[in-house]
Protein backbone atom coordinates (compact mmCIF):
# COMPACT_ATOMS: atom_id res chain seq x y z
CA UNK A 1 0.00 0.00 0.00
CA UNK A 2 1.14 3.07 -1.04
CA UNK A 3 2.12 6.62 1.31
CA UNK A 4 -0.36 8.25 -0.37
CA UNK A 5 -2.92 5.79 0.04
CA UNK A 6 -2.43 5.51 4.07
CA UNK A 7 -2.75 9.36 3.92
CA UNK A 8 -5.31 9.46 2.83
CA UNK A 9 -7.01 6.42 5.04
CA UNK A 10 -6.02 8.43 7.71
CA UNK A 11 -7.70 11.77 6.68
CA UNK A 12 -10.56 9.85 6.08
CA UNK A 13 -10.68 8.25 9.77
CA UNK A 14 -9.88 11.83 11.30
CA UNK A 15 -12.81 13.19 9.26
CA UNK A 16 -14.87 9.77 10.72
CA UNK A 17 -13.63 10.57 14.31
CA UNK A 18 -14.62 14.05 14.05
CA UNK A 19 -17.90 14.01 12.63
CA UNK A 20 -18.67 11.13 15.30
CA UNK A 21 -17.60 13.43 18.23
CA UNK A 22 -19.60 16.56 16.51
CA UNK A 23 -22.90 13.99 16.51
CA UNK A 24 -22.32 13.12 19.83
CA UNK A 25 -21.22 16.29 21.83
CA UNK A 26 -22.06 18.87 19.02
CA UNK A 27 -24.90 19.78 20.89
CA UNK A 28 -22.87 20.42 24.07
CA UNK A 29 -20.12 22.78 22.22
CA UNK A 30 -23.18 24.61 20.91
CA UNK A 31 -24.59 25.52 24.34
CA UNK A 32 -21.18 25.94 25.69
CA UNK A 33 -20.79 28.72 22.71
CA UNK A 34 -23.89 30.37 23.02
CA UNK A 35 -23.71 30.83 26.76
CA UNK A 36 -20.41 31.92 26.74
CA UNK A 37 -21.44 34.68 24.20
CA UNK A 38 -24.81 35.99 26.35
CA UNK A 39 -22.03 35.62 28.97
CA UNK A 40 -19.66 37.91 27.70
CA UNK A 41 -22.14 40.60 26.00
CA UNK A 42 -24.76 40.58 28.67
CA UNK A 43 -22.24 40.49 31.17
CA UNK A 44 -24.47 42.93 33.80
CA UNK A 45 -27.79 41.06 33.31
CA UNK A 46 -27.26 37.72 31.91
CA UNK A 47 -25.81 35.76 34.40
CA UNK A 48 -27.50 37.24 37.09
CA UNK A 49 -29.32 34.05 39.25
CA UNK A 50 -32.68 35.57 39.12
CA UNK A 51 -32.60 36.01 35.32
CA UNK A 52 -31.40 32.60 34.17
CA UNK A 53 -34.28 31.47 37.23
CA UNK A 54 -36.73 33.45 35.10
CA UNK A 55 -35.65 32.31 31.73
CA UNK A 56 -36.20 28.83 33.20
CA UNK A 57 -39.68 29.31 34.84
CA UNK A 58 -41.16 30.95 31.33
CA UNK A 59 -39.51 27.77 29.25
CA UNK A 60 -39.77 24.85 31.30
CA UNK A 61 -43.60 23.63 29.83
CA UNK A 62 -42.09 23.75 26.36
CA UNK A 63 -39.56 21.82 27.96
CA UNK A 64 -41.41 19.23 29.52
CA UNK A 65 -43.45 18.97 26.34
CA UNK A 66 -39.71 18.65 24.71
CA UNK A 67 -39.23 15.34 26.49
CA UNK A 68 -42.83 14.11 25.60
CA UNK A 69 -41.44 14.77 21.87
CA UNK A 70 -38.40 13.16 22.52
CA UNK A 71 -39.96 9.69 23.10
CA UNK A 72 -42.76 10.19 20.23
CA UNK A 73 -40.46 10.76 17.64
CA UNK A 74 -37.95 8.21 18.44
CA UNK A 75 -40.95 5.98 18.26
CA UNK A 76 -41.08 7.02 14.92
CA UNK A 77 -44.37 9.50 15.49
CA UNK A 78 -44.72 13.47 15.56
CA UNK A 79 -47.78 14.87 17.33
CA UNK A 80 -48.64 18.71 16.05
CA UNK A 81 -51.10 18.55 18.47
CA UNK A 82 -49.51 19.19 21.77
CA UNK A 83 -49.63 22.62 21.89
CA UNK A 84 -53.66 22.17 21.65
CA UNK A 85 -53.80 19.51 23.70
CA UNK A 86 -51.91 21.97 26.31
CA UNK A 87 -54.55 24.61 26.11
CA UNK A 88 -57.27 22.13 26.38
CA UNK A 89 -55.98 20.76 29.75
CA UNK A 90 -55.48 23.87 31.14
CA UNK A 91 -58.79 25.01 30.65
CA UNK A 92 -60.42 21.95 31.53
CA UNK A 93 -58.09 21.93 35.24
CA UNK A 94 -58.95 25.58 35.77
CA UNK A 95 -62.99 25.38 35.12
CA UNK A 96 -62.71 21.72 37.42
CA UNK A 97 -60.99 23.59 40.41
CA UNK A 98 -63.09 26.58 39.97
CA UNK A 99 -66.33 24.50 39.60
CA UNK A 100 -65.35 22.63 43.43
CA UNK A 101 -63.95 25.44 45.15
CA UNK A 102 -66.49 28.24 43.96
CA UNK A 103 -69.01 25.89 44.13
CA UNK A 104 -69.19 22.73 45.20
CA UNK A 105 -67.71 23.65 48.75
CA UNK A 106 -64.46 22.02 48.21
CA UNK A 107 -61.13 22.51 50.38
CA UNK A 108 -59.20 24.52 47.83
CA UNK A 109 -56.07 22.67 48.27
CA UNK A 110 -58.14 19.17 47.38
CA UNK A 111 -59.83 21.53 44.36
CA UNK A 112 -56.62 22.60 42.88
CA UNK A 113 -55.07 18.67 43.16
CA UNK A 114 -58.00 17.54 41.40
CA UNK A 115 -58.37 20.58 38.74
CA UNK A 116 -54.32 19.81 37.96
CA UNK A 117 -54.60 15.62 37.75
CA UNK A 118 -58.14 16.53 35.27
CA UNK A 119 -55.53 18.30 33.00
CA UNK A 120 -52.83 16.14 32.89
CA UNK A 121 -55.58 13.03 32.78
CA UNK A 122 -57.11 14.85 30.19
CA UNK A 123 -53.96 15.25 28.19
CA UNK A 124 -53.32 11.59 28.40
CA UNK A 125 -56.47 10.77 26.90
CA UNK A 126 -55.87 12.85 23.89
CA UNK A 127 -52.84 11.36 23.54
CA UNK A 128 -54.13 8.06 23.43
CA UNK A 129 -57.27 9.14 20.94
CA UNK A 130 -54.20 10.18 18.88
CA UNK A 131 -52.34 7.05 19.09
CA UNK A 132 -55.51 4.48 18.11
CA UNK A 133 -55.66 6.39 15.21
CA UNK A 134 -52.55 6.07 14.11
CA UNK A 135 -51.93 2.42 15.17
CA UNK A 136 -55.58 1.26 15.14
CA UNK A 137 -56.73 3.44 12.05
CA UNK A 138 -53.91 3.44 10.36
CA UNK A 139 -53.68 7.07 9.51
CA UNK A 140 -50.52 8.72 9.08
CA UNK A 141 -49.63 10.56 12.57
CA UNK A 142 -49.09 14.03 10.53
CA UNK A 143 -52.72 13.82 9.48
CA UNK A 144 -54.17 12.75 12.96
CA UNK A 145 -51.80 15.22 14.76
CA UNK A 146 -52.66 18.15 12.51
CA UNK A 147 -56.57 17.41 13.11
CA UNK A 148 -56.01 16.89 16.75
CA UNK A 149 -54.05 20.67 16.95
CA UNK A 150 -57.31 22.29 15.17
CA UNK A 151 -59.68 19.93 16.97
CA UNK A 152 -58.23 20.62 20.79
CA UNK A 153 -57.77 24.38 20.25
CA UNK A 154 -61.46 24.93 18.31
CA UNK A 155 -62.92 22.88 21.74
CA UNK A 156 -61.01 25.15 23.96
CA UNK A 157 -61.76 28.10 22.06
CA UNK A 158 -65.23 27.18 22.28
CA UNK A 159 -64.97 25.96 26.07
CA UNK A 160 -63.67 29.83 26.98
CA UNK A 161 -65.86 32.03 23.92
CA UNK A 162 -62.72 32.74 22.49
CA UNK A 163 -61.29 34.57 25.68
CA UNK A 164 -59.60 33.40 28.87
CA UNK A 165 -60.83 31.51 32.09
CA UNK A 166 -59.14 32.95 35.71
CA UNK A 167 -59.11 31.15 38.45
CA UNK A 168 -62.07 31.63 40.97
CA UNK A 169 -61.65 35.03 43.83
CA UNK A 170 -59.85 33.21 46.71
CA UNK A 171 -58.80 30.89 44.58
CA UNK A 172 -54.81 31.71 45.56
CA UNK A 173 -53.39 28.01 45.71
CA UNK A 174 -52.07 28.60 42.14
CA UNK A 175 -50.25 31.43 42.58
CA UNK A 176 -48.62 29.99 45.72
CA UNK A 177 -47.50 26.75 43.86
CA UNK A 178 -46.19 28.75 41.26
CA UNK A 179 -44.58 31.79 42.88
CA UNK A 180 -42.79 28.65 45.42
CA UNK A 181 -40.02 26.50 45.14
CA UNK A 182 -36.75 26.02 47.36
CA UNK A 183 -34.69 28.62 47.70
CA UNK A 184 -30.94 28.63 46.57
CA UNK A 185 -28.79 28.76 49.83
CA UNK A 186 -26.29 32.14 49.64
CA UNK A 187 -27.60 33.59 46.87
CA UNK A 188 -29.63 36.85 46.76
CA UNK A 189 -30.92 38.74 43.75
CA UNK A 190 -31.19 42.51 43.58
CA UNK A 191 -33.19 43.67 45.70
CA UNK A 192 -31.07 41.31 48.71
CA UNK A 193 -33.33 38.33 48.90
CA UNK A 194 -32.99 34.65 48.26
CA UNK A 195 -33.54 32.99 44.60
CA UNK A 196 -36.24 30.58 44.56
CA UNK A 197 -35.75 27.82 43.12
CA UNK A 198 -39.47 27.39 41.12
CA UNK A 199 -41.16 24.45 41.52
CA UNK A 200 -41.83 24.60 37.01
CA UNK A 201 -38.16 23.90 36.99
CA UNK A 202 -37.76 21.45 39.01
CA UNK A 203 -40.72 19.62 37.66
CA UNK A 204 -39.07 20.10 34.33
CA UNK A 205 -35.49 19.12 35.14
CA UNK A 206 -37.57 15.75 36.88
CA UNK A 207 -39.51 15.17 33.87
CA UNK A 208 -36.05 15.19 31.69
CA UNK A 209 -34.54 12.76 34.21
CA UNK A 210 -37.56 10.32 34.18
CA UNK A 211 -37.80 10.80 30.55
CA UNK A 212 -33.82 9.45 29.88
CA UNK A 213 -33.98 6.77 32.32
CA UNK A 214 -37.20 5.46 30.57
CA UNK A 215 -34.98 5.15 27.47
CA UNK A 216 -32.12 4.01 28.59
CA UNK A 217 -32.83 1.84 31.59
CA UNK A 218 -36.27 0.36 30.48
CA UNK A 219 -37.58 -2.39 28.75
CA UNK A 220 -40.30 -0.33 27.37
CA UNK A 221 -37.83 2.60 25.92
CA UNK A 222 -35.94 0.25 24.27
CA UNK A 223 -39.09 -1.11 22.62
CA UNK A 224 -39.36 2.67 21.34
CA UNK A 225 -36.23 2.80 20.48
CA UNK A 226 -36.47 -0.35 18.38
CA UNK A 227 -39.68 0.20 16.93
CA UNK A 228 -38.44 3.42 15.62
CA UNK A 229 -35.26 1.97 14.29
CA UNK A 230 -36.97 -0.98 12.37
CA UNK A 231 -40.75 -1.55 13.11
CA UNK A 232 -40.48 -4.75 10.74
CA UNK A 233 -37.63 -5.75 12.81
CA UNK A 234 -39.38 -5.11 15.99
CA UNK A 235 -42.07 -7.08 15.10
CA UNK A 236 -40.45 -10.50 14.30
CA UNK A 237 -38.76 -9.55 17.48
CA UNK A 238 -41.90 -10.40 19.63
CA UNK A 239 -42.48 -6.55 20.14
CA UNK A 240 -45.92 -5.29 20.07
CA UNK A 241 -45.32 -2.41 17.77
CA UNK A 242 -48.90 -1.15 18.14
CA UNK A 243 -49.03 -0.98 21.34
CA UNK A 244 -45.32 0.67 22.23
CA UNK A 245 -45.97 3.18 19.24
CA UNK A 246 -49.69 4.12 21.53
CA UNK A 247 -47.64 4.29 24.75
CA UNK A 248 -45.19 7.13 22.90
CA UNK A 249 -48.76 9.32 21.93
CA UNK A 250 -49.72 8.81 26.28
CA UNK A 251 -46.96 9.92 27.04
CA UNK A 252 -46.01 12.87 24.98
CA UNK A 253 -50.45 14.04 25.42
CA UNK A 254 -49.57 13.44 29.28
CA UNK A 255 -46.48 15.36 29.37
CA UNK A 256 -48.81 18.59 27.40
CA UNK A 257 -50.94 17.89 30.68
CA UNK A 258 -47.94 18.12 32.67
CA UNK A 259 -47.39 21.20 31.16
CA UNK A 260 -50.77 22.86 31.30
CA UNK A 261 -50.65 22.46 35.00
CA UNK A 262 -47.28 24.59 34.97
CA UNK A 263 -48.98 27.36 32.85
CA UNK A 264 -51.72 27.95 34.86
CA UNK A 265 -49.45 27.70 38.35
CA UNK A 266 -47.37 30.46 36.21
CA UNK A 267 -49.91 32.62 34.67
CA UNK A 268 -53.60 31.71 37.60
CA UNK A 269 -55.43 31.80 34.12
CA UNK A 270 -56.30 30.18 30.41
CA UNK A 271 -55.63 32.36 27.49
CA UNK A 272 -57.63 29.63 25.36
CA UNK A 273 -55.72 31.08 22.12
CA UNK A 274 -52.57 32.22 23.84
CA UNK A 275 -51.59 29.22 25.66
CA UNK A 276 -49.64 26.35 23.32
CA UNK A 277 -49.23 28.85 21.10
CA UNK A 278 -46.78 27.57 18.46
CA UNK A 279 -45.57 25.05 21.47
CA UNK A 280 -45.12 22.24 19.03
CA UNK A 281 -42.85 24.49 16.78
CA UNK A 282 -40.38 24.80 20.37
CA UNK A 283 -41.04 21.03 20.90
CA UNK A 284 -39.75 20.02 17.58
CA UNK A 285 -36.81 23.08 17.11
CA UNK A 286 -35.46 22.07 20.58
CA UNK A 287 -35.76 17.82 19.77
CA UNK A 288 -33.60 17.97 16.35
CA UNK A 289 -31.01 20.54 18.02
CA UNK A 290 -30.83 17.87 20.50
CA UNK A 291 -29.76 15.19 18.37
CA UNK A 292 -32.98 13.08 17.90
CA UNK A 293 -33.64 11.79 14.38
CA UNK A 294 -36.46 13.09 12.50
CA UNK A 295 -36.32 9.17 11.20
CA UNK A 296 -36.90 8.01 14.68
CA UNK A 297 -34.34 5.02 16.11
CA UNK A 298 -31.94 7.54 18.04
CA UNK A 299 -32.23 10.04 20.49
CA UNK A 300 -31.30 11.13 23.67
CA UNK A 301 -33.75 13.55 26.01
CA UNK A 302 -30.53 14.99 27.70
CA UNK A 303 -29.80 16.54 24.42
CA UNK A 304 -33.33 17.82 24.15
CA UNK A 305 -32.82 19.65 27.48
CA UNK A 306 -29.36 21.54 25.85
CA UNK A 307 -31.64 21.87 22.91
CA UNK A 308 -34.59 23.82 24.94
CA UNK A 309 -31.69 26.04 27.25
CA UNK A 310 -30.36 26.66 23.66
CA UNK A 311 -33.52 28.27 22.05
CA UNK A 312 -33.76 29.86 25.12
CA UNK A 313 -30.67 31.65 24.87
CA UNK A 314 -31.28 32.47 21.07
CA UNK A 315 -34.64 33.93 22.01
CA UNK A 316 -33.17 36.00 24.80
CA UNK A 317 -30.43 37.38 22.10
CA UNK A 318 -33.17 38.10 19.82
CA UNK A 319 -35.20 40.47 22.74
CA UNK A 320 -31.98 41.83 23.39
CA UNK A 321 -31.07 42.54 19.48
CA UNK A 322 -34.43 44.38 19.58
CA UNK A 323 -35.71 41.59 16.46
CA UNK A 324 -39.69 41.55 16.57
CA UNK A 325 -41.23 38.78 18.09
CA UNK A 326 -42.77 37.85 14.83
CA UNK A 327 -39.76 37.11 13.27
CA UNK A 328 -38.65 34.94 16.33
CA UNK A 329 -40.59 32.03 14.72
CA UNK A 330 -38.82 32.53 11.38
CA UNK A 331 -35.41 31.95 12.72
CA UNK A 332 -37.03 28.97 15.08
CA UNK A 333 -37.82 27.65 11.62
CA UNK A 334 -34.54 27.95 9.95
CA UNK A 335 -33.16 26.49 12.75
CA UNK A 336 -34.89 23.16 12.64
CA UNK A 337 -33.78 23.40 8.64
CA UNK A 338 -30.65 23.21 9.61
CA UNK A 339 -30.77 20.52 12.41
CA UNK A 340 -32.12 18.22 9.90
CA UNK A 341 -30.11 19.11 7.10
CA UNK A 342 -26.65 17.95 9.30
CA UNK A 343 -28.73 15.11 10.16
CA UNK A 344 -28.92 14.09 7.02
CA UNK A 345 -25.43 14.72 6.02
CA UNK A 346 -24.79 12.28 9.51
CA UNK A 347 -26.66 9.26 7.69
CA UNK A 348 -24.90 10.48 4.72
Amino acid sequence: MSDGTVNRNKVAAGWRFALSGLERFGVVIAFVALFGYNAVTQSETFLKPENLRNLLNQNADIGVIAVGMTIVIIAGGIDLSVGAVMAFGAAVGMITMNALFDGGGVNEVLAVIVGLATGIGLGAACGLLNGLLVTIGRIPAFIVTLAGLIGFRSVTLAIAEGGEIRAADGLTALQTFGRGGLEIPGVIDYYGQPVVFYWNILIFFAVVIAGQLLLSRTRLGRHFIAVGSNETAARYSGIAVNRVRTWSYVLVGACAGVAALMSLTRMNSVSSSGVGHLAELDAIAAVVIGGTAMTGGRGRVWGTMLGVLILIMISNMLTLADVEVYWQGFVKGVIIILAVLIQRGRAN
